[in-house]
């Protein structure tokens, strides 16, 4: 079953300490614990999240594909994208920020983590050398920025380090563009255009050849591209959207 995660119910799921309750932010730190077997579940949040991969590694689904995190990496998750994690390294830390669409909003310079499409085929990202470890450094100082003691200033302190964060963010998917100019390809598209159809439709329809016939496919094709690319049945994605609908 997926978990929805808001801003405000995040706290009670993690157990994350209630006194540190900010407006429009939420930091949780991840580890592995050896010995004590993971629990796969179905994330969704209601806003972006940013994964820092900060040891180990890890294996996740996001949007369907399968994507492999390594010390350095960063994932990108634009808001209502699924993420499944697979698998942890035993030695695996995490370092999460969620932010809320209200602060998002808020700040022109971060909308387009909103609508880019090049951050929803390419959610997982790695800053140029010489900048993981102002990356690194800047996680480290927001955490404990997170943690310190409350004062007038201490949320507008934080918001611009997240704010500094993100622009370094923005600026290698820029990087990228420059350098690789980004094509979705036909499996992007074909993914894409499932997950519009059955997020408008999967309450009323639950045939395979309904999607199938909307995407120009045939059924058999449909379902074994599906399987293929993202490890799921056609119904198994469907259940997923119906989930989000409840």
């Amino acid at each position: 079953m997926a978990l929805f995660l808001t801003p405000d119910n995040v706290y009670k799921l993690y157990h994350i300490d209630p006194s540190k309750k900010m407006e429009g932010i939420v930091i949780l730190y991840q580890q592995n614990h050896p010995g004590k077997e993971y629990t796969e579940h179905t994330r969704v949040f209601d806003g972006i999240l940013l994964g820092f991969m900060i040891q180990g590694s890890m294996k996740a689904q996001i949007h369907f594909l399968e994507y492999e995190l390594n010390a350095g990496d960063i994932a990108v998750l634009q808001p209502q994208l699924m993420i499944d994690t697979k698998s942890l390294s035993e030695d695996a830390e995490i370092v999460t920020i969620g932010l809320s669409l209200d602060f998002i909003t808020a700040f022109p310079i971060l909308r387009e983590f909103v609508m880019n499409h090049q951050i929803r085929w390419q959610p997982v990202i790695r800053l140029q050398p010489e900048e993981t470890g102002l990356q690194k450094e800047l996680v480290t100082l927001i955490q404990n920025f997170y943690h310190k003691s409350s004062s007038p200033r201490k949320t507008e302190m934080l918001r611009h380090l997240v704010i500094a964060l993100m622009c370094m963010i923005s600026e290698a998917y820029s990087g990228l563009a420059d350098h690789h100019h980004f094509t979705k390809s036909r499996t992007h598209e074909i993914i894409y255009e499932f997950y519009l159809f059955i997020a408008k439709y999967a309450t009323q329809q639950r045939s395979v050849k309904f999607y199938a016939e909307n995407l120009h496919l045939t059924p058999q094709y449909l379902a074994s591209f599906l399987k293929q690319k993202t490890g799921k049945s056609v119904l198994q994605l469907i259940d997923h959207a119906m989930i989000l609908h409840a």
